[in-house]
């Protein structure tokens, strides 16, 4: 008789710490990719609606860890599988944005690659979604986010 690995303890535990590393690797392609993001970002201009700087980190350690336990409840229930495929796809175009939009300065480019992203994530919270409701809904808040982010990509390309 075979256990699925998805139902040993350990294997829970150490594939949690999988899903932290590879959210923790999208963090850091995008902060390997620009030096001083914060002072880049002071340098735009931005409308009036724009976020501080310093607020960008915290909302991103949350959603990070959301999409880090959302993918983590999917693989619990139905191993890989074309949900964690698509959420493999968005986890690829959210470490892509960062080093469009500031290192490359192609703010363009990094907002066909956010709508690209918010499709991704639509299409994952919809897969999820038959598998697990919670993580589906645990990533709602990152979605929302990138919608705001997408405005505001859209914006500061128009103003610069």
């Amino acid at each position: 008789m075979t256990v699925h690995l998805a139902r040993r303890p350990a294997a829970q535990w150490w594939a949690l710490a999988g899903f932290f590393a590879a959210v923790i690797v999208v963090a850091l392609v995008g902060g390997l990719a620009v030096a001083r993001p914060a002072d880049d970002y002071a340098a735009l201009v931005r409308p009036g609606w724009a976020p501080p700087s310093w607020l960008f980190g915290p909302v991103w350690t949350v959603l990070y860890a959301m999409i880090a336990v959302a993918g983590w409840l999917v693989w619990r229930r139905a191993g890989w599988g074309p949900a964690l495929g698509a959420y493999a796809v968005q986890l690829v175009l959210n470490a892509i944005w960062t080093p469009l939009f500031f290192g490359a300065g192609q703010r363009g480019l990094a907002f066909a690659d956010i709508v690209a992203l918010w499709l991704a994530i639509g299409v994952t919270v919809l897969l999820f979604r038959r598998i697990s409701t919670v993580a589906a809904w645990l990533l709602v808040p990152y979605w929302l986010w990138v919608t705001f982010a997408a405005a505001l990509n859209f914006t500061i390309w128009h103003l610069n």
